[in-house]
């Protein structure tokens, strides 16, 4: 594997300012779509200058996949998502079902897939093999986890959080909303969070709630 860094691109799409990212090969030009959730001509000029080989979904929510099929026809590539089960049994024909643990390949890198249930049971993260750079989508932001919708749901979150924490300090998580940030950054937070006994929450959470 080259030691060199992949490029990571990023646009705000839709009206909920999704963070949709292409992460390219240097070596090759070879580029994945991470999450088309709208205004496929800023996706495609994200992607300009590359070859794109996939379209990658960390999740099947609405706004993460709302320009899906518009980029499927013009950039005639495979699809890529977790094996479901998916929002309200969405049909995606997906022509690669990924499992966690899989690793796809991009050119000469590679990206490891993780599956971060909580948000949704078909969340995945996709990290970059030797390199700090982790796609995360809605599974923890900056200010807190990602939004759950029953108790259940908030404690499969916990447990995908003490996962994210097996991970180094230098990782930065790019997430489907707001800013980018790295991981040992928010370790103390995140560690009191999970500390915390939460009873039978659901929702909206933050950090502090610790």
């Amino acid at each position: 594997m080259n030691n060199t860094p992949m490029e990571l691109r990023t646009r705000q799409v839709g009206p909920w300012s999704m963070n949709s990212y292409a992460l390219v090969c240097p070596q090759t030009g070879q580029s994945v779509l991470i999450d088309p959730g709208d205004d496929p001509d800023t996706l495609s000029d994200m992607l300009a200058g590359t070859t794109p080989m996939a379209i990658l979904l960390t999740h099947t929510h609405g706004d993460h996949i709302g320009a899906l099929d518009e980029m499927r026809r013009r950039l005639g590539v495979p699809l890529a998502a977790f094996d479901g089960p998916h929002l309200n049994s969405l049909i995606l024909d997906e022509e690669l079902a990924l499992r966690d643990g899989d690793v796809f390949q991009v050119g000469e890198h590679r990206l490891r897939v993780q599956h971060a249930p909580g948000h949704i049971a078909d969340q995945v993260c996709f990290l970059v093999e030797g390199d700090v750079t982790a796609v995360v989508g809605d599974t923890l932001f900056d200010g807190g986890p990602g939004k759950t919708w029953s108790a259940v749901d908030f404690r499969r979150t916990l447990d995908t959080l003490r996962q994210v924490l097996q991970w180094p300090d230098d990782t930065v998580c790019y997430p489907g909303h707001g800013p980018h940030f790295r991981l040992g950054d928010r370790r103390a937070q995140i560690e009191a969070f999970l500390a915390h006994d939460h009873g039978d929450f659901f929702g909206d959470a933050t950090w502090d709630m610790a």
